[in-house]
């Protein structure tokens, strides 16, 4: 195992480990962090981040990552886990998705530590911890007044990374394309393997979503032989949809939604109205192919043309995607808040 330096310290093995990386201060001169829990067991194996709030306004992951670093009795069995609750600390600060220069940091990479804030930030990021790494698992949500079903965003192509996203426990994944200065598209061109965590909304908790989340790293953790096997468990079958699409409004107004998050719906069926101040129905939004709703609008109130349903399509029976939808959620809140199992 080779020797592993974070912002100049040195990480010995068979050790939890509470450090800052230095950003840039504030106007006031407050010094601005990268706070980061190390975790490394005595023996050799892979070394993984989980990181979270690349954009400053998501907070799902954020609470993920806090109950696993509380999970005081964490052993891992092989490797090094690098957990990173908050890695855009000023959007954190102004409870924003973006950076202080108005930039999204998730545009932002591979960065440079002489260019823009948001660039120094991403640079840092990556020297410091992504470049250290074999695999990752980057924690997001729906951008504000939007909600995610808990899905993962990876390169399925990939034999490996499509192993570790089907561990992971959600219903569905998604192939999906790499997008020019995000994380994961840096990450994949330094062969590193991530896996992109999509689950409900900015700026609020969801319980489902952080459970998944939190069993969704314990199963990769497990997979990647980190920590020791859980007891067998039923598995999740996951669905892959190779296209997605969002549905827009075609007029402006209020909404009335008649699906939601996990709905199986088919082709020309009537997803929401869209209602006049006084009360007529002005158009109807419906499905332009069938699939599954995977994200969705929350604010009753839109312009002509606002993206509104998220669908995702399948070669499998949706319906048979949506009963799996509904038995993860059954599963997940149906036991105790506890530490995840395998990490304690």
């Amino acid at each position: 195992m080779k020797e592993l330096v974070i912002a100049g310290q040195v990480i010995a093995r068979g050790t939890h480990t509470s450090l800052d990386i230095p950003v840039a201060k504030l106007y006031t001169g407050t010094d601005i962090y990268i706070p980061v829990h190390v975790i490394r067991a005595k023996k050799d194996g892979p070394t993984m981040f989980v990181s979270a709030a690349i954009h400053g306004d998501e907070l799902n992951g954020v609470e993920v990552v806090r109950r696993l670093i509380q999970a005081k009795n964490i052993k891992l069995s092989r490797g090094t886990l690098i957990l990173v609750p908050m890695v855009n600390v000023y959007g954190v600060l102004s409870q924003s998705r973006y950076m202080p220069d108005r930039r999204d940091l998730n545009r932002s990479f591979p960065g440079s530590a002489k260019g823009s804030l948001a660039g120094r930030l991403a640079n840092i990021f990556l020297e410091e911890i992504v470049s250290k790494c074999e695999y990752g698992i980057d924690l997001h949500t729906g951008a504000i007044h939007r909600s995610n079903l808990p899905q993962v965003r990876a390169n399925l192509k990939d034999e490996v990374t499509r192993n570790l996203a089907e561990c992971f426990g959600v219903p569905v994944l998604l192939n999906s394309d790499l997008r020019d200065g995000s994380l994961r598209h840096t990450a994949v061109d330094k062969g590193i393997r991530i896996l992109l965590y999509e689950a409900g909304q900015a700026l609020r908790y969801d319980e489902m979503s952080i459970r998944a989340g939190i069993q969704g790293v314990t199963n990769v953790l497990s997979e990647l032989g980190m920590v020791k096997k859980k007891r067998s468990r039923k598995k999740l079958t996951p669905y892959i949809a190779n296209n997605s699409a969002w549905v827009r409004a075609g007029e402006s107004g209020f909404v009335n939604d008649l699906k939601q998050l996990g709905d199986a719906v088919v082709k020309g069926e009537v997803l929401a109205q869209i209602g006049s101040p006084f009360g007529d129905i002005t158009d109807e939004v419906k499905a332009t192919r069938s699939g599954i709703i995977i994200g969705k609008q929350n604010i009753p109130l839109v312009q002509e043309g606002d993206a509104m349903f998220h669908v995702a399509f399948f070669s499998e029976a949706d319906d048979d995607v949506a009963d799996t939808i509904v038995t993860l959620e059954e599963t997940l809140m149906d036991v105790d808040s506890q530490p995840p199992e395998g990490l304690a």
